[in-house]
């Protein structure tokens, strides 16, 4: 099995030595650079060439958000997973919509840590329990008509079906259980997510569930059919 190359970015000279020897004692991943900013990143990305980003997000020249939204607009995009000890609503947010594919705090005991860079290397956002948490209270906040009129004005780009495998990625079905639910084939599934991603100008699944959660999709009885508003 050829393994997962893993980039790590963190300003703290001690935060990437116990990442590096964490990760580095697995046997499917293989430490292929280090950064300590942000600014950092690009360039390592093109001389290395990661499967995965392990980023943190505060950095003292370029944070890692805006590191994120630089690494994800390349052709050849790792997967980022930002690393952080902040679970701020805004913080999450901004970095699932600068592209990551996972959020992970730092308290996040290592085996699951590990877990998360395989995962993402393999396609599957991954989100911590308490982030997962406040995605879900998201849309109560004190714009949420806003959000909502705009996230269901952007998914009246979608037809019936690629709606459909939409809403059932916002509540993070596989691939395979949305190909059961909805009666279709696993690569019928793909093929609407992949149609998903490019009519809505995202980057990956997590985008998806946080348009789904704006526009009020994922709550009991609710497919959007009424429209914005």
């Amino acid at each position: 099995m050829t393994a997962i190359r893993l980039l790590l970015v963190d300003d703290d000279p001690l935060v990437r030595a116990g990442l590096a020897f964490m990760m580095g004692g697995a046997d499917d991943i293989e430490i292929v650079g280090e950064a300590a900013d942000g600014s950092e990143v690009e360039e390592l990305v093109g001389r290395t060439r990661p499967d995965v980003v392990l980023m943190d997000i505060r950095m003292p020249a370029v944070d890692g958000l805006a590191a994120t939204r630089l690494l994800r607009g390349r052709e050849d995009a790792p997967q980022v997973v930002v690393l952080t000890t902040f679970h701020a609503d805004e913080q999450v947010l901004r970095a699932l919509r600068a592209g990551a594919a996972g959020f992970v705090l730092k308290d996040t005991p290592p085996a699951e840590i590990l877990d998360a860079v395989r995962r993402v290397a393999a396609g599957d956002p991954v989100l911590s329990p308490a982030v997962t948490r406040q995605l879900m209270d998201h849309a109560a906040g004190a714009t949420a008509d806003t959000r909502r009129a705009h996230a269901r004005e952007r998914l009246a780009a979608l037809g019936e079906r690629e709606r459909e495998v939409a809403v059932a990625v916002g509540r993070g079905l596989s691939n395979a259980d949305i190909a059961a639910a909805l009666f279709m084939s696993v690569a019928t599934v793909k093929a609407h997510v992949s149609r998903v991603l490019a009519k809505l100008g995202l980057n990956n699944r997590v985008q998806i569930a946080l348009l789904a959660y704006d526009a009020g999709l994922l709550e009991d009885g609710d497919d959007g059919a009424d429209g914005p508003g």
